[in-house]
């Protein structure tokens, strides 16, 4: 059965900001159904002029960039929460590819109604320009990562920032958290070989600060592990849930 908005289990995190009725109303008006997919399936390709948008409501994936040498840039890693196809709806196509990395359960909209919806709630139309500025600003500091930082500063980044989205959304529990992807995803994502990879995680393994295996994600330290990575650890915000 279709989950409805007015019982969304996402709206029950502390992490999204509550809705009004009228809120739930036009959404639930905008939402055309659910789809369900399996691990390693495409979602939207780049340059596709796809007729649907999408709300990750399970499950976990992955936004990318092929390039013509058949190397990959690994964009953003998508968790429960996150809207996903917003390039298709404003500019008509898609300039990356977006793939299930675990079975995934989306809301689905119509690319239609999206200039409808905007015009039709000022609120929900501001929430949706939100989630774009707040993708530019994470894409500033990714790119920081690949043009400025060390390696176990970028790995150490990326795990911070990985493990904070998880805390936020309920999905840590004893330290740990479920992290399905692979280590070429997280290399792919900071341009770096995979063997440097493995060898920086290896490192801040045996300085136990974080390890990494067997699909979970444990940090023994995150102030510290912040501190390798050059940042600060600045209190999460809540964010708009469409």
């Amino acid at each position: 059965m279709t989950t409805s908005c007015e019982k969304c289990p996402l709206r029950k995190i502390d992490f999204f900001d509550d809705m009004s009725q009228d809120e739930v109303e036009k959404t639930q008006r905008f939402k055309s159904g659910e789809l369900v997919v399996d691990a390693g399936t495409p979602i939207l390709m780049e340059g596709s002029n796809a007729p649907q948008i999408y709300t990750a409501l399970r499950g976990m994936g992955l936004r990318y960039k092929l390039l013509p040498d058949g190397k990959r840039q690994v964009i953003n890693f998508i968790f429960p929460g996150d809207f996903i196809g917003l390039q298709a709806g404003m500019l008509g196509e898609m300039g990356h590819s977006v793939e299930a990395t675990t079975n995934m359960t989306l809301c689905v909209f119509d690319r239609s109604d999206f200039f409808d919806f905007f015009r039709g709630s000022s609120s929900r139309a501001f929430d949706i320009t939100w989630i774009a500025a707040t993708e530019e600003h994470f894409l500033g500091g990714a790119l920081t990562n690949v043009g400025q930082r060390d390696a176990i500063s970028s790995v150490a980044w990326a795990l911070v920032m990985l493990f904070r989205r998880a805390d936020a959304l309920g999905m840590v529990h004893n330290d740990t958290m479920p992290l399905p992807f692979k280590q070429q995803d997280l290399a792919d994502s900071l341009g770096l070989s995979l063997v440097h990879t493995n060898k920086t995680l290896t490192k801040l393994r045996d300085r136990q600060l974080a390890a990494w295996s067997d699909g979970k994600l444990t940090i023994h330290d995150l102030g510290e592990l912040a501190q390798v990575a050059g940042m600060e650890l600045e209190p999460v915000k809540s964010r708009p849930l469409i």
